[in-house]
């Protein structure tokens, strides 16, 4: 089915438009993975598709017709929690799901970061950023991945990696310039026996985020409307989300002064001129630099937000694979792997084997 005939049962100025079944919507996203459709075409049924407001069918189709076609790695890894923040990455705050991600691995979870490195069209500081300044990275290979996470307890895999066709689309998300489906849909190439801990924008897409990682079979999970729509919970403020737990739907608010983590102000990034018009704060070596440094003052020990932020994300992992029932329990457990010094070890062994 191509995306001309799906763009007229959209029907945009029609009384007749409708959203899209689950095998339209599959056949759909398969065409654009395929590379048979233009891109003036693909541009056009996203940009349709984000004024209509895509459906929890849709993006569950979307997915399906995405992980069809992907290599996931761990996907038999027992106790695994999958953590997806946005890929088009941070502006204003730094990326510290790697951060979280090495204490809740301290902590005896197994931790898989989706992640990319410079995706349009924001182009911000991601996962891939912060292990780049740490003498680490992520990797392209998800077999190698798979090996990370099992020798360690922690790894990063990119999306493109594992599903490369993904990178063919990067000139059309650059060129729309505003976020459309693709900005959920590879954030849920998770592999389904995974808890997933995933990154959901403000406003009300936090109901439908939860509930397309509900209906794609993950038995445990937490949508979080973090800053800059990250998987971070704020240190200044209440932070929505919604978890799945015995397959219902649970509403979780992260108050930070409940915990006495609480700050005046988030965890801040150094303020630079405007990026030029193709490149974002990814692309500053001088803020790459900058997130690393801050990672690695939190796992040596330093106090301020950014650990504050650290001690709720790995709280909020925990939580989400089973291992700490209340995110106090998983506090617990977060600063007591984090000051004992088993973050920095996770990571000395990551970076040793990547070697």
């Amino acid at each position: 089915m191509t995306l001309r005939h799906l763009m007229r049962i959209l029907g945009p100025g029609r009384k007749d438009g409708r959203n899209l079944t689950y095998e339209e919507a599959y056949e759909g996203f398969g065409s654009i993975l395929s590379g048979t459709e233009s891109e003036i075409r693909i541009a056009a049924f996203l940009v349709l598709l984000r004024v209509k407001g895509v459906t929890v069918e849709e993006l569950s189709a979307f997915a399906r017709a995405a992980r069809e076609r992907a290599t996931i790695p761990c996907q038999d890894v027992q106790g695994l929690v999958c953590v997806c923040p946005p890929h088009d990455g941070m502006d204003r705050t730094p990326p510290l799901e790697v951060a979280a991600g090495l204490v809740a691995a301290a902590a005896g979870v197994r931790v898989l970061i989706l992640s990319d490195r410079c995706v349009p069209p924001k182009r911000g500081l991601t996962a891939a950023s912060v292990l780049e300044a740490l003498g680490g990275s992520m990797t392209w290979d998800p077999a190698e991945a798979e090996s990370w996470v099992s020798k360690t307890r922690f790894g990063a895999c990119s999306v493109t990696g594992m599903l490369p066709c993904l990178m063919q689309l990067r000139r059309v998300r650059g060129d729309v310039a505003i976020r459309t489906p693709l900005a959920t849909v590879e954030k849920l190439l998770a592999p389904a026996s995974a808890a997933v801990v995933l990154g959901a924008q403000g406003g009300p897409v936090l109901g439908s985020a939860v509930e397309v990682i509900q209906a794609l079979g993950h038995p445990r999970g937490i949508a979080l409307q973090g800053p800059e729509g990250g998987v971070i919970p704020s240190v200044r403020k209440r932070t929505r989300g919604i978890e799945i737990a015995d397959r219902h739907l649970v509403p979780l608010n992260v108050e930070p002064e409940d915990f006495g983590l609480g700050s005046p102000t988030e965890p801040d990034l150094p303020v630079y001129g405007p990026p030029s018009e193709s490149q974002g704060t990814g692309d500053n070596p001088e803020l790459v630099r900058c997130v690393g440094e801050i990672t690695r003052a939190v796992l040596a020990g330093d106090g301020g937000p950014a650990r504050s932020a650290t001690l709720l994300g790995a709280a909020v992992i925990l939580k989400a694979s089973g291992k700490a029932l209340t995110l106090a329990e998983g506090i617990d457990l977060a600063t007591d792997a984090l000051d004992s010094g088993g973050a920095r070890e996770v990571l000395a062994k990551l970076i040793e084997i990547d070697r």
